[in-house]
This record gives structure tokens, sequence and C-alpha cells, in this order.
């Protein structure tokens, strides 16, 4: 169990690409131990060869990736004990996919975040095969989670510290650790 008082759950760490996805995920994972997945790491080899060729992904390129992250997720929820995927699910119908077949109750955290700090942090992002230039078609595709999707979302204009404190937070108080002594 974790000691920051957050019941384990599966989540997605969703927004578009630059946002703070892994910074968010990676701060979660050492604070809560939760098993954690950089969903980049499941694009197939053509993907992330067309991503760094600054050709944008169609949904059928796509739907290798997000049902591998799905899989993933399944074996998650099965396990009871949390994980943390990123995961830009940038569509409606990519969050239906990936919450689809046994794994209904995860949770997406969606980070919100101005459109002149993406391109700021993207101009100096190093090592990643994602070109800034690929942001615009990806604000393009994005469907923000609706309410009735119950999702967390953090405005992100905080430090990395203050973000991932104030995901823990918002965590914290949608899923209480149960007290399990009485």
């Amino acid at each position: 169990m974790s000691d920051q008082g957050v019941q384990p759950k599966v989540i997605v760490i969703m927004g578009v690409s630059g946002c703070g996805k892994t910074t968010l995920a990676e701060g979660l994972h050492n604070l809560l131990g939760w098993p954690y997945q950089e969903g980049d790491l499941l694009h197939p080899p053509a993907n992330v060869a067309k991503m760094a060729a600054g050709i944008p992904l169609t949904d059928a390129d796509r739907l290798p990736w997000l049902t591998a992250c799905h899989d993933w997720l399944l074996k998650r929820v099965a396990s009871g004990q949390g994980g943390i995927l990123t995961c830009s699910a940038l569509k409606r119908s990519y969050r239906d996919l990936l919450r689809s077949d046994g794994a209904e109750g995860i949770v997406f955290v969606y980070l919100e975040i101005p459109e002149d700090t993406l391109y700021d942090r993207l101009k100096r992002r190093r090592g990643h095969y994602m070109p800034a230039s690929l942001l615009p078609s990806q604000l393009a595709t994005l469907e923000p989670p609706t309410p009735d999707e119950h999702p967390i979302v953090v405005h992100l204009e905080a430090t990395p510290a203050e973000l991932i404190a104030e995901t823990l937070g918002l965590l914290k108080q949608r899923f209480p650790e149960r007290d399990h002594a009485g």
C-alpha cells in the first residue's frame, strides 16, 4: 500500500506532446511506487519513424499503439496494485478504447497547458523523436476530456514539484486510501 494516502488506481496521464506527462508520471511513480509505463515506448517502430520524419499519425497508425496501451492497462487493473501510463489519448474514441473491456475504472489525468508554453518546451526538448512541428496536428486532434469522463484536470503553470504535489493532492481527494484497521 502507498504511504501517500492514495488508494491504488490505474491512471493515464494524458495531453499533447511536451505537456509534462513523463515528468508527472515519474514523480508519481517515485512517490506512490505504482508501476509506470512510458506510452511512447509502446509505439510500433513505423510510428516512431513517421513522427521523427515530421509526419502526423493517422487513427489507423495509432490503433496498434492504443491496443498495446490498453493491454498494459488491463494487466494493471487485474493486479489491483495501481499503475501509471503516459499516453496522449487525444480523442474521446482513443480514451474509450483505453477504458474498454475490463479497464472501465481507469482515471485520466489531463494536463492542460497554454500553447505558447508548449511550443517553448518543445523547442528546448532534446532526445525525443517528436518534433515541435507536429504540435499543431496534435492540438487540432485534441478533444479535451469532458465532465462525463470524470477526468482529473491539472492546469500547468507550475514547477514540476508543484505539478506533482497538486496531482497527488487531487488523487488523495478523489481516492483516499481506505482504513484497513477497522
